[in-house]
């Protein structure tokens, strides 16, 4: 891996992260074309820069992580199902990871349900405030239906958190909280799963790719977010649900016409 094509990741992984599009998708995409999705490394980059995404969360929210506990229950009740379901299916979907036409599929199918989103589900008579402890549940649960690649782990909380009578703003910080404790909890497990595999011995270019990989998914994330929550609350989910529906478009047609993609 170069560092421009390290560069390239990172911040396809810092705009994606938290955007309602799959930053596996993209990564797939991106790693293909650039011929390197089969190298250890660059699976194992993908992981570990997910680190510096999660940080700008905290740094732009830090003030929220300093309330209540009711805050962190919350989240822990959100949390619960993912670490449940990811314990018991783990193999099937490992099994999902390694299709990229399910990524590509789901996707697409994706995107139809974003052109109806803002439709189903307006801000008129919505709370802007917390979940309640049932309704955090319920979006944990929806957070499940992401372990399927491609469904996006953004989307699919966005959408439970509308379906609780949340705004489209509350409902995407919510996600983003929420992407805290899951993706920490997910890369830890796959760092370690690679380590027991392969160990963790970096040469010193390795190292360097590492360290700016990470602080551009920081930097890249920060104004993703930023800007996410601007555009959603103003425009809606639409222009997501048409992007969604190119990639997914992309993926099937490079994947059927036997283009080499690979999972990461």
């Amino acid at each position: 891996m170069s560092y421009i094509q390290a560069f390239i990741l990172a911040v396809i992984e810092g705009i994606t992260e938290f955007l309602p599009v799959s930053s596996t998708g993209h990564m797939i995409i991106a790693s293909s074309v650039m011929g390197i999705a089969h190298a250890p490394f660059t699976k194992l980059f993908t992981i570990v820069i997910q680190l510096g995404a999660i940080v700008s969360v905290l740094i732009l929210y830090w003030k929220r992580f300093f309330q209540t506990v009711d805050f962190y229950l919350k989240l822990l009740t959100a949390f619960i199902p993912a670490v449940v379901f990811g314990l018991l299916f783990s193999k099937k979907i490992d099994a999902l990871l390694e299709n990229a036409a399910v990524v590509g599929l789901t996707l697409f199918l994706g995107g139809i349900l974003f052109l109806f989103l803002d439709k189903l589900f307006n801000d008129e008579g919505k709370s802007d405030s917390s979940p309640s402890y049932p309704s955090a549940l319920k979006i944990g649960l929806f957070q499940v239906i992401a372990m399927i690649p491609g469904v996006s782990r953004s989307a699919a909380t966005i959408i439970g958190g509308l379906t609780q009578k949340l705004t489209r703003k509350a409902a995407a910080e919510f996600s983003f909280f929420l992407a805290v404790p899951t993706m920490f909890a997910a890369t830890a497990k796959k760092i370690y799963d690679y380590y027991k595999a392969d160990g963790l011995a970096f040469d010193s270019t390795q190292i360097n790719l590492l360290i700016i990989g990470n602080v551009v998914a920081f930097i890249v994330a920060l104004i993703a977010i930023k800007s996410f929550i601007g555009f959603i609350t103003k425009h809606g989910f639409k222009v997501f649900g048409y992007y969604r529906i190119v990639v997914g478009l992309t993926i099937l047609i490079l994947y059927f016409t036997g283009y080499q993609i690979s999972i990461l």
